[in-house]
């Protein structure tokens, strides 16, 4: 695959600024000595050479602007179609994404943005445009794009462009940093030694093996009041702590993943199924207490039909870092709404993605940034939406299980 990329603007860009400043510049000195006049446009030739400014709006031949819909940059050949390890991008013209007139772009540049914090060498190039784009108007980042981007589509390595939308968020939890009052369920740092052994203690086997609680001793960051909310920030992989100091201060801090005992995910909810449930109607949440509060001898139970486990590490949590996320696996803070995880086989991180999916959950034709992964995220046409954070972000997620198509907006 050809990673090369360039920041600075295509040879024939920079004609075309040079020519608009030499016209510019002759028709205001056209009353000048000629030499003055070459000496003038010789240093706007310089200061043209070197500019980096966004594409001007293209328009059709006749110098009216492109009609709605059809994109510059359609017309053409395209370029040859890219293999990766998990999928196939095939170009596609810019009139073939949905919704990419509409989309409220600068919403996405602030995901962008993030993501060049920790660029790859593809994109480390167009981080300096990127960064000037965000006081641009959504045109001019829309021609910016169109110029600087050319769309896949992605597509199994069998050619299907189906794919499956989920949804995940970060939760809000009650907390204590002593136990009692309620206060019974602990969230643990990672135990020292823990890749000493794979797969480490089970679910069931932390809870009543003495090998494994003198292993978690002192390891506890805070306790929490109820176990299927501890369940959903395990599911989640990070979430935020409404803490009680021990002076009775309260605090929110954030709670990111820290490793696993690398033992084999299994949904709660199949397990209710099977136990003759049936399906859950409301989020998984409400739904899983509303069970635990009819069946509270089996809860139990419920909780260790999963195995995996997950430990965590509290990080403080400013104002600026409030309105974003916790860190993907690219290593920057999500966006809610604009930012997805992804298999990075099928799709590098810190790709911006264009995302059309439709479901009675949400509609959406938008720009996303690919910045994150997780254990179920596996295959070509395959993400995972993060809402945002707290209970309204909870609602949205649960609910978001429906089909999807991806296309890759990759440096020309």
């Amino acid at each position: 695959m050809n990673t090369s990329s360039s920041s600075a603007p295509s040879a024939s860009s920079k004609s075309k600024v040079m020519v608009c400043f030499q016209k510019t510049l002759e028709s205001l000195t056209r009353s000048l000595p000629s030499w003055r006049k070459a000496a003038i446009i010789a240093i706007a030739a310089g200061l043209a050479s070197c500019t980096s400014l966004p594409p001007p709006p293209v328009s059709s031949p006749g110098g009216a602007q492109a009609p709605a819909g059809v994109q510059p940059g359609d017309p053409g050949p395209l370029p040859a179609p890219r293999l990766l390890a998990k999928s196939r991008w095939v170009p596609v013209p810019w009139s073939e994404l949905p919704g990419f007139e509409e989309d409220s772009l600068f919403e996405a540049w602030n995901a962008w943005i993030k993501s060049c914090e920790r660029p790859g060498p593809v994109f480390a190039p167009l981080c300096g445009e990127v960064r000037r784009l965000s006081i641009a108007s959504p045109r001019e980042q829309r021609d910016w794009m169109v110029a600087r981007l050319q769309p896949y589509r992605v597509e199994s390595l069998q050619g299907s462009a189906d794919g499956l939308l989920t949804s995940y968020y970060e939760p809000v939890l009650r907390a204590s940093r002593r136990p009692g009052n309620g206060f019974e369920v602990p969230l643990y740092r990672a135990p020292a030694g823990l890749g000493l052994r794979k797969p480490w203690f089970s679910r069931q086997e932390i809870d009543t093996l003495p090998e494994a609680r003198t292993a978690l001793r002192g390891r506890e960051i805070a306790w929490v009041d109820d176990p299927v909310e501890v369940m959903s920030l395990h599911i989640q992989g990070s979430g935020r702590l409404s803490i009680t100091e021990p002076d009775g201060s309260q605090r929110m801090v954030r709670v990111a993943f820290a490793g696993t005992n690398e033992q084999p995910f299994r949904s709660v909810l199949q397990w209710l199924v099977d136990q003759g449930e049936g399906r859950m109607a409301a989020p998984w949440v409400d739904s899983t207490k509303a069970w635990a509060a009819r069946n509270p001898q089996r809860v139990q139970q419920m909780l260790w039909s999963n195995p995996r486990y997950i430990f965590f590490q509290e990080q403080p949590l400013s104002e600026l870092d409030a309105a974003f996320g916790p860190r993907g696996a690219q290593g920057v803070p999500l966006t809610p709404g604009r930012s997805i995880a992804v298999d990075p086989g099928s799709i590098p991180y810190g790709t911006p993605v264009w995302l059309a999916s439709r479901g009675s959950a949400a509609n959406l034709q938008k720009l996303v940034l690919a910045q994150d992964t997780g254990s179920a995220i596996v295959g070509a046409v395959r993400a995972d939406y993060f809402a945002g954070t707290g209970a309204d972000a909870g609602q949205l997620a649960s609910r978001v299980s429906q089909p999807l198509r991806l296309w890759a907006l990759w440096p020309k």
